[in-house]
């Protein structure tokens, strides 16, 4: 009979105390229950790339855990920090500084090319950090479970995506007592393909992997990937549309498919709800009018797309065309705001809009300079050329005007000041036209906010949307979306934001 419920379990991610992307979110959103099923026998493992506990936010260290075994490890040379999450459920947290492995690197690929025929020639330092932290990680793992575990305890380590892909494999041959389940969200090959223009759907079945990884250098990640998804002992990935990648890419049947989820906690009661909106909202147009003048009303528009810098994956190109078609076709009777929430490379606020808001929004205002920061190199940024070829912001009496937010929004960034959450949830109505995504979160987030949402076929939640509710739910639109049509999905946004802005309350 097959063990349902573990004793213990380790979970090893890139992004524990450290955000990149989605995998951040689906982690620490599931924390909480997970923290109250198993309390202290549950440990998250993640890269020690902040170095200080003053310069991590997330993460709060405590000299008191483990302090016996903190002591056998370090003379075992490996260095790690142990703490708390600071997310809802608090888990025990270690830290695991890699750095250490860079003198046995070469020994450590050359045993992985060994044992498991792993093809880390080309790797460069992208694909051999998050691997020596992969290799640590385990290391940590055997260590902890040889000093307060025993052959008894029924263990799990759950490792997430080919950034930890090293430990499974060192487990593997270092203690496969304990039992491996590794989790690709997208797999190497697959975000490649999509990311790089060609026709990732229409022609999905003639993609040769080889090729491709050869094609973009990313042969040691894809082969780190698929190794480990071989040699776990679970295999999971989060959507149908990810599970058809496997199969291609990877050569293997995925165990799994864990749908993402995550606990509201984040998401204010009905005490504070309206509050936080209307904070939100008051900040949200105070910036646009700083930027574009007076005569934006408090029942304007607001709109918003946010995620990654993937141009084409998150259809940030979809989004910027249909605001334009919206401004220029449409031409809405209602004031509308679009906002594009996605972190690029950029320095300190615009001075401009600073000077304006330190005078009640009665400065100096550009309207045709839609970013919030300063971008660097602006005019090799895809999203601002965008911008720029619909010829938005440029008329002064124009209805529609859009805002790009290059900075991160985690509270401190000069401008805001607020978190993403805190700020999501003063928008209206919020467009996420993904052409590439396994899952999806924002779509899901921003329903969890009760704001209404559009996304397409091509996400992992549209598609779970469309496939597995019996009517078409209220608050959210799922457009069909494919390799052939573009322009079609451009108008059906641009139509249904137009007829959006025209409904009462």
């Amino acid at each position: 009979m097959p063990i349902k419920k573990p004793d213990f379990i380790f979970e090893i991610s890139w992004e524990i105390c450290n955000k990149v992307g989605g995998i951040h979110t689906v982690i620490s959103t599931k924390a909480q229950t997970l923290s109250g099923l198993y309390n202290e026998n549950l440990i998250m493992i993640g890269p020690d790339v902040w170095k200080e506990a003053s310069g991590n936010p997330e993460f709060i260290e405590d000299d008191r855990l483990f302090r016996p075994w903190r002591e056998k490890v370090k003379k075992q040379g490996l260095k790690v920090r142990i703490g708390r999450w600071d997310i809802p459920g608090k888990p025990i947290t270690i830290l695991v500084d890699y750095t250490p492995l860079f003198v046995k690197k070469d020994e450590i690929l050359a045993n992985l090319w060994i044992k498991y025929h792993l093809d880390s020639l080309n790797g460069k330092w992208d694909y051999i950090e998050p691997t020596l932290f992969g290799h640590a990680a385990g290391q940590v793992i055997e260590s902890f479970h040889l000093y307060h575990l025993s052959q008894n305890d029924k263990v799990i380590a759950h490792f997430h995506e080919w950034l930890t892909g090293a430990g499974v494999l060192y487990l593997k041959e270092a203690m496969p007592e304990i039992g491996t389940v590794f989790t690709t969200h997208a797999t190497v090959a697959g975000r490649a393909i999509a990311g790089q223009g060609l026709p990732f759907y229409s022609q999905f079945e003639t993609f040769e992997v080889d090729k491709i990884t050869k094609m973009y250098d990313l042969v040691s990640k894809s082969s780190l990937e698929k190794t480990s998804a071989n040699a776990a002992d679970c295999f999971t990935t989060v959507s149908e549309l990810t599970a058809k990648e496997c199969r291609q890419f990877l050569e293997k049947e995925v165990d799994l498919i864990t749908s993402n989820g995550f606990e509201d906690g984040f998401v204010p009661g009905p005490g504070t709800f309206r509050e936080k909106r209307d904070k939100a909202r008051a900040k949200l147009i105070g910036i646009a009018t700083a930027m574009f003048g007076p005569g934006i009303s408090d029942d304007c528009l607001l709109i918003a797309t946010s995620g990654r810098y993937e141009f084409k994956n998150k259809g940030l190109d979809v989004f910027i065309d249909s605001i334009g078609q919206l401004a220029n076709k449409h031409k809405p009777g209602r004031k509308t705001i679009a906002f594009i929430l996605v972190p690029a490379a950029h320095t300190q606020p615009r001075e401009a809009i600073l000077s304006s808001l330190s005078k009640n929004n009665q400065g100096q205002t550009v309207y045709s300079v839609p970013f919030t920061h300063h971008l660097q190199d602006k005019d090799n940024d895809q999203i601002y050329r965008k911008i720029v070829d619909n010829e938005l912001n440029t008329d002064p009496s124009g209805t529609v005007k859009i805002v790009y937010v290059p900075t991160y929004l985690d509270g401190n960034d000069g401008l805001f000041n607020m978190t993403y959450y805190d700020l999501m949830i003063g928008f209206d109505v919020t467009v996420f036209p993904s052409y590439y995504e396994p899952f999806g979160y924002t779509p899901l987030e921003s329903l969890a906010f009760h704001i209404p949402t559009i996304t397409t076929t091509l996400t992992g939640f549209g598609l779970t949307v469309t496939s597995k509710l019996k009517k078409k739910p209220d608050g959210i639109l799922v457009i069909p979306r494919t390799d052939d049509n573009y322009d079609e999905v451009v108008n059906g946004i641009a139509s249904y934001l137009n007829e959006f802005a025209g409904l009462s309350d």
